[in-house]
């Protein structure tokens, strides 16, 4: 890792979280122009090496710009404090719930002429494309990633259990029994889910997609449904019958790949696309990891819930840093989707420094060219594929459903509690849990109208 980057990033946020925001006469007087970008928190060093390595290719096609590093992981809670404070960098990743509010509210620069310069911007899925565009259909904000929920299992924790860790469950009764059969031979937890920071709405939202319900439809709630009522009333019972959840119930997105990686977790649900976060920051031995799709139930309303990552550009940035921060976008994660040569340097380097290559992702144009960029990056794919075949020989198949798009992290809170209650109170009373929630999840989206 690169001192200077690490410390200018510190220093910077140090003092803007002390209110005394640098101006540009505080940056070197070298005749650049200085950005600061997202880097994950937590990332092993062979992953800052990489990402330092491209930041080095960068700076050598753009010797006008200068980039720092600012380690940064979204999370509701500190997102809204970071946004605040003003401490955010002047490139940073949201998720796609977060994009329409935020250029609603002006909280992200105005960069829609720049990226109408774009030679992909014409070819985003549309759908994908709205979650960063405002309403004259500017995009503000660049879709860089998409995902589609999946089941991610411990391969080891399954043998060890006397399951096929080849032949993963393809129904809800079978992750139920698996998980308790995990439990019952290892120990370990055979399923988790996640509760908190918004993450416990988001996941039971994704249970209650498979099984053909919604949490809002047409800026109503449909929270106290029978579909809701089916995905709690099956938790409750892993949770106090089967005792096949462990013992933690807090667990947020950080802590239950963290718990997940070092083998405590034989099941949990999350965006198919994790691999690379549960082996960068956190250490997972590859021959554990299986992946696989969400059991959907019967009928035509059943799907997988998507989303994706879009990348903003902090709205204090100059002109002159929104143009570079535009730069970095279309260089760090645009280019290796849309460019061959751009896709190999990307891959080699990740190769190089034995970071993943190849995870499975959504395609945030369409299919063909996602396939084709799999093509180009073929020979450095360090990946364990055949590990996730059962996700990706039917992720494509599955109706992908967008997320709530009416106060979608705020009815994610409302939900927590009821899966927090659920794990934690023996006997809570669901319809009771479902009524109030639905009352305060319709709140919310009026709030929010």
């Amino acid at each position: 890792m690169k001192p200077s980057r690490t410390a200018a990033a510190v220093a910077a946020a140090a003092l803007a979280a002390v209110g005394l925001a640098a101006c540009s006469d505080d940056e070197p007087d070298d005749g650049r122009t200085h950005i600061t970008v997202t880097i994950d928190a937590g990332l092993e060093q062979a992953a800052i090496d990489a990402f330092n390595a491209r930041i080095d290719q960068f700076e050598e096609a753009h010797p006008d710009i200068a980039v720092e590093t600012q380690e940064y992981t979204w999370t509701a809670g500190t997102f809204t404090a970071q946004l605040a404070g003003g401490t955010l960098p002047d490139v940073f990743v949201v998720p796609f719930t977060d994009g329409r509010g935020l250029i609603e509210r002006g909280q992200i620069a105005d960069i829609g002429d720049l990226t109408a310069e774009l030679p992909y911007r014409d070819q985003y899925n549309p759908n994908i494309a709205a979650a960063g565009e405002d309403a004259e259909g500017d995009l503000w904000a660049v879709p860089i990633a998409a995902y589609g929920q999946g089941l991610h299992y411990n391969r080891t924790l399954f043998e060890a259990a006397g399951l096929d860790p080849d032949a993963p469950p393809t129904t809800w009764d079978e992750i139920q029994a698996a998980a308790k059969t995990i439990t019952e031979e290892t120990g370990e937890a055979g399923y988790a889910v996640m509760t908190n920071d918004n993450t416990g709405g988001w996941i039971l939202t994704t249970v209650v997609n498979a099984l053909g319900g919604r949490t809002e439809a047409d800026g109503k709630a449909t929270i106290d449904t029978p579909a809701m009522r089916e995905a709690l009333t099956r938790l409750q019972a892993m949770r106090w019958d089967d005792q096949s959840m462990g013992d933690d119930f807090l667990y947020d997105w950080a802590t239950i790949n963290q718990a997940f990686a070092s083998g405590r977790i034989g099941m949990y649900v999350s965006g198919g696309g994790n691999y690379g976060n549960l082996f960068t920051q956190n250490a997972l031995n590859p021959d554990d990891y299986g992946l696989t799709v969400l059991p959907l139930a019967e009928g035509p309303d059943s799907g997988v819930l998507g989303g994706g990552t879009l990348a903003a550009v902090s709205p204090s940035a100059e002109a002159d840093e929104q143009a570079a921060a535009v730069e970095w976008i279309d260089f760090y994660y645009m280019e290796k989707l849309t460019d061959q040569a751009a896709a190999v340097a990307d891959a080699e380097v990740k190769a190089e420094t034995d970071q993943p290559v190849g995870a499975p992702e959504l395609p945030v144009f369409d299919k063909a060219t996602y396939d084709e960029q799999q093509s180009w990056i073929a020979e450095f794919v360090n990946v364990p594929v055949d590990q996730m075949a059962p996700y990706t020989s039917q992720v494509f198949d599955q109706p992908l459903l967008t997320e709530p798009v009416h106060a979608t992290q705020e009815v994610y809170a409302v939900l927590d509690t009821v899966v927090q209650t659920i794990l934690t109170e023996e006997g809570a009373d669901i319809d009771a849990l479902l009524a109030q929630a639905q009352t305060d999840a319709q709140a919310a989206i009026d709030a929010a109208a």
